[in-house]
């Protein structure tokens, strides 16, 4: 391909992966307002009328002929009302796409957890790229949301088993629905299904069908231990979950139950992923973690960040704030030799 039109798709496609997502952008390719996906699932209206009217005065700045086109979707974009929730998309290296519908207010139904984080997006690019870990296996996500990482891992992924969980009774009705819209089936809903068909339809499902995806309401301060057993997780994920000590307490408690309540193979691998907003929670979470739960060398995280950090080729964009991941590893004796360092990777 020449190297002019290769350009010129590689910023078509990263424009687009910043205006599905609904983040700041700093040029302005044209299939956006009418890609497919905007078409099906729109941006907010706000985030809408704010970019086509900055595409008309991009377009008036240079001598070109005005183009009705633009006018016309500012028009229909103008004539309409505001609505509570908005939808983002996000392009994945497979073609394939994640959409979520979740509120235009970061704090809605008394939880600031009906909207999409900066740690969760690290963390499904993170998974998408260390696919192996997470492939045949069964995750448990903790504090779910509304379903980026874990839909990002389903479809990327391959786990065999995966369990959202999240607490708030709004937001687990909205993982529901996100978890539908990306076309996924609930092991509950699939379990009546497949009662209702023959032996040769349930043979054929069992083909097609993906992980067996299940959602979980979980209270880290009530949660019972058999619960967690039930789970036998190998790998235990969460995105942004350590910005506030009361809540890292009782997270670090259900890290320490889902450690020893392993029953077969070994305890699970962790993953916390979060935005270092107070560098006093982010430290208490680190020495309350004790001489079990021990912080680990990152995977090919800096192998990761090199490859899409400087032209915003990822499928995830962010803000660019500080974000790390901290991978944590069951010592079942403290050792007498030094703990190992804390190893932290700036996003």
């Amino acid at each position: 391909m020449d190297p002019a039109a290769e350009e010129a798709r590689h910023l078509g496609l990263r424009f687009q992966r910043g205006f599905l997502a609904g983040r700041q952008l700093g040029a302005f390719p044209w299939p956006t307002i009418l890609h497919p996906l905007c078409l099906k699932y729109p941006p907010s209206l706000k985030y809408r009328r704010c970019f086509i009217s900055e595409l008309i005065k991009k377009h008036e700045s240079v001598a070109t002929e005005p183009l009705d086109e633009l006018y016309d979707v500012l028009a229909d974009i103008l004539n309409k009302e505001e609505s509570t929730n908005c939808y983002k998309s996000y392009l994945l290296p497979t073609g394939d796409s994640v959409t979520l519908s979740e509120t235009v207010a970061i704090i809605s139904q008394g939880t600031t957890g009906l909207v999409t984080w900066d740690a969760a997006l690290y963390l499904a690019e993170w998974a998408i790229e260390n696919s192996a870990i997470f492939n045949n296996r069964t995750v448990l996500e903790l504090g779910s949301g509304i379903g980026l990482t874990g839909i990002a891992i389903c479809k990327t992924c391959n786990p065999k088993t995966y369990v959202f969980s999240d607490y708030h009774h709004c937001v687990l009705e909205q993982l529901r629905e996100n978890i539908h819209l990306n076309g996924f089936v609930l092991e509950s809903e699939t379990e009546n299904h497949t009662k209702m068909q023959s032996q040769s339809q349930r043979a054929e499902v069992m083909d097609l069908q993906g992980p067996k995806i299940t959602v979980a309401e979980l209270d880290w301060d009530s949660v019972a231990e058999e619960q967690l057993s039930e789970l036998q997780a190998d790998v235990v994920i969460a995105a942004d979950v350590v910005y506030d000590p009361q809540i890292t307490l009782s997270l670090i408690g259900v890290l320490q139950q889902l450690s020893i309540s392993k029953t077969v193979g070994k305890p699970p691998e962790i993953y916390i992923a979060f935005t270092v907003r107070n560098p006093d929670t982010y430290h208490l979470f680190q020495t309350e973690l004790g001489p079990a739960l021990q912080v680990q060398q990152f995977p090919s995280c800096r192998r990761w960040h090199r490859k899409y950090g400087v032209k915003n080729e990822a499928p995830f964009p962010t803000s660019r704030r500080k974000t790390c991941l901290l991978p944590l590893s069951w010592k079942p004796k403290p050792s007498t030799r030094d703990s190992a360092d804390s190893i932290s990777v700036p996003f």
